[in-house]
């Protein structure tokens, strides 16, 4: 039999109401193994190599001197904000744009505002890929798509080491409905001639404001 005739079997005894074929166990990591600090070296070397610019603090109190330091270095005079992004993150004389109940922004609003600040669901350290999944501190999609540069405060503690690890904590998001948004830095893209081109398919600079410890 060939390789036509076993997938046109299969599809007849699916229709007549057989058993399926039993896929084979699949054999990928499912749990990490590295220390935090591994996990931490990881993480900020990916980003690193992705150019995201990496701001480092040592608690939660930093934000908003640091997030006032790179909405300046955008040329940012006001930035997109979630409803429920905490006022201890943000930083003082700048205005940020938010959505209340029943009134998004438009697109054309977001387009026109240079910066967005959000938080994340989790990040992953092996391959530097930061989730986002419409949960607390983050909005919905479009405000982290539309704006040309976002600053994203990323926890240590939501490290984990690999892409199963996060599917797993993500469960929750994905019941309810949420939308899910991975990145690992900007947004790019390349033609079959290599020629790289930033900002398609959203933010053509990253700012990763990585709060360590508790």
């Amino acid at each position: 039999m060939n390789a036509r005739d076993a997938i046109l079997a299969n599809i007849r005894s699916a229709l007549a109401g057989s058993t399926p074929p039993v896929l084979p166990p699949f054999a990928y990591r499912r749990a990490g193994e590295m220390t935090g600090e591994e996990l931490r070296a990881r993480f900020l070397d990916r980003l690193a190599d992705y150019n995201v610019h990496i701001v480092r603090l040592r608690n939660e109190a930093e934000i908003p001197a640091a997030l006032a330091d790179r909405l300046a270095a955008n040329g940012a005079t006001r930035y997109v904000a979630p409803a429920d992004l905490p006022s201890a993150w943000r930083p003082a004389g700048v205005e940020a744009l938010e959505e209340v109940d029943g009134a998004p922004l438009s697109h054309a609003q977001l387009e026109a505002t240079p910066s967005v600040v959000t938080g994340c669901a989790l990040a992953v350290a092996e391959t530097g890929t930061v989730v986002l999944d419409a949960g607390s501190h983050q909005g919905r999609r479009a405000l982290t798509l539309l704006p040309d540069h976002h600053v994203c405060v990323v926890f240590e503690h939501q490290l984990v080491e690999t892409i199963p690890e996060a599917l797993q904590n993500l469960i929750g998001a994905v019941r309810d409905g949420r939308p899910l948004t991975f990145f690992s830095g900007p947004s790019a893209t390349a033609d079959i001639e290599f020629d790289r081109v930033v900002g398609v398919h959203g933010p053509r600079r990253l700012d990763v404001l990585f709060v360590q410890g508790d």
